[in-house]
């Protein structure tokens, strides 16, 4: 293949952005994606078995799934199983569009709370790169939300439904914040996405294609563009020439067969396990992996646990109706309070649940009573009377949670898996029980007549393992994603996030892959990103 200008690695938010991006400003760029396209009549949500489906070949965990695009994960020493999802447009195909922004106060942790570090960035560097991305995408939502700088959404919020009217009184009786989900799920017909029909099963794939994966919200225009994706495509190792400059890639086919790339620059958009293993992998010059001269590639690894609170209702409030989305979400937890006796916070959201199997998968995992038989079926007389209130943990990074290669195991093309070093803080676990009070207590404001509430589980937010930072002693990339160490190689994924925030960060990464996308472009010059 001829060489291109820019080569991207991971056809997921960040990377559909960054490609898109580059393709338009004129640069010839070839994204490879190590798995494959997704077809709609294929997903979970088309099938009444859906819920039987995901626990297989559909299942959010890798390492239950298994196919030829998934490599190994060893969560031995981890107290959580990340999702992930390998495919054109990456984990978006199965996530919930929840479009959330940063706080400004995450980008101040270190300032404000004594813990963790600042971003080189604020919250008004990031701005306008959101709101270019939600126009892009038709974001649905309420401006005015008193909890965030003032901003607007292109489109109109979704109904929140009997259920988010409950809730809503719920919340006003206990005087706490809420406000109408932002989603990226169009309220209207949008480009070549169809209009939500409130299907509630958003997080097993849009069946309908009314929701903003990236496959759909991106992919089709960055081709138009002119930018070439390449399926099936697993990336080796990133290659450096002799002065130190990425030149492209080494990549395996499905059978096996190994090709190389050239390019002008690289940018990494694998997220934050499969960006860093990459890294490490591409190790031809450098013993402890390429671009980590500060030792932090795969370290500070953050997951966004989830506390669950399930309420069942007497009455009708139609919980099979979606988006889900999120019906409506809460900040009035999301930032620090020293009373509470941890650092940080938790954003909430409302949704419907996604049939007996997901309430039942939230229930104790000894809890083996309400499982079986008539204790089943007392539960599903609750599936259109009940509602989930879920809390994103805010986990401030710590370098002993950290992903490393496992070379005792290997994916399809023989690459080595990765070995998983995570454990919950102290001050997590305090968050976490917390939440879980507090949003049982807005279950019962708002006329619960029972509640579930669940150990922590896991997310698919995969941050912080090629942070952001002015130092190179001290982070991996700049303030734009770019490498300290190989002025030419660029991260647009979750792993350059300095701190997690309490919101669903897809929002965030694909800004700041915009923000990247815009630089490498606004700097480059006759083929070469200057030094």
């Amino acid at each position: 293949m001829t060489r291109v200008d820019v080569l991207v690695v991971g056809s997921g938010p960040g990377g559909a952005v960054a490609t898109h991006t580059l393709a338009t400003r004129g640069f010839s760029v070839v994204c490879l994606e190590q798995g494959d396209w997704v077809n709609t009549p294929d997903l979970p949500s088309t099938k009444p078995e859906f819920e039987l489906l995901t626990r297989g070949a559909w299942s959010v965990w890798p390492n239950q799934r298994r196919s030829r695009a998934d490599y190994p994960i060893d969560v031995a020493d981890a107290d959580a199983d990340p999702i992930m999802f390998n495919g054109v447009g990456g984990g978006s195909i199965m996530y919930g569009a929840h479009w959330m922004r940063l706080m400004p106060s995450d980008f101040r942790v270190r300032t404000l709370d004594g813990a963790g570090d600042d971003w080189p960035i604020r919250y008004e560097d990031l701005e306008p790169f959101y709101g270019q991305v939600d126009r892009f995408i038709g974001v649905s939502g309420l401006g005015g939300d008193p909890a965030y700088p003032e901003h607007d959404y292109p489109l109109p919020p979704h109904p929140i439904g009997p259920g988010g009217v409950r809730m809503a009184r719920g919340m006003n009786t206990l005087g706490w914040h809420w406000w109408p989900g932002s989603n990226a799920i169009p309220s209207s017909a949008f480009k070549n996405m169809g209009q939500c029909v409130r299907w509630g099963l958003c997080e097993r794939g849009c069946p309908v294609g009314a929701k903003a994966s990236f496959d759909l919200a991106y992919w089709p225009h960055a081709t138009a563009a002119g930018a070439t994706l390449l399926t099936g495509a697993r990336v080796a190792r990133i290659t450096l020439d002799r002065s130190g400059l990425a030149n492209g890639a080494i990549w395996i086919d499905a059978d096996g067969i190994e090709h190389r790339i050239e390019a002008n620059a690289v940018v990494l958009a694998g997220n934050g396990i499969g960006t860093p293993r990459l890294l490490l992998m591409s190790d031809d010059r450098h013993s402890e992996g390429l671009a980590n001269s500060s030792g932090l590639v795969g370290k500070n690894l953050m997951l966004h646990p989830v506390a669950t609170a399930i309420g069942l209702y007497e009455e009708e409030i139609e919980a099979w109706n979606g988006p889900a989305g999120q019906l409506m979400y809460s900040m009035e937890f999301a930032d620090s309070d020293p009373s509470r006796g941890f650092l940080r916070g938790a954003k909430w959201a409302l949704m419907p649940p996604l049939g007996v199997l997901h309430v039942l998968d939230h229930l104790p995992p000894d809890d083996f009573d309400r499982r079986w038989g008539a204790a089943v079926h007392d539960l599903a007389r609750y599936t259109g009377r009940s509602l989930i209130w879920s809390a994103v943990i805010d986990d401030l990074p710590e370098e002993s949670n950290a992903i490393t290669l496992d070379r005792a195991s290997a994916d399809s093309s023989g690459l080595p898996g990765v070995k998983l070093a995570y454990r919950r803080s102290a001050n997590t676990e305090r968050m976490a029980g917390f939440m879980n009070a507090r949003m049982v207590e807005a279950h019962e404001a708002a006329g619960a007549v029972r509640t579930l509430t669940s150990p922590l589980t896991e997310s698919g937010h995969l941050l912080g393992t090629a942070r952001m930072g002015v130092d190179p002693r001290s982070s991996v990339v700049d303030a734009f994603g770019r490498s300290h160490d190989v002025p030419n190689l660029f991260i647009a994924d979750g792993s350059v996030m300095v701190t997690g925030g309490s919101v669903n960060p897809t929002a965030a990464i694909a800004a700041l892959s915009l923000r990247t996308a815009t630089h490498l472009a606004d700097t480059a010059r006759a083929q070469r990103v200057p030094a």
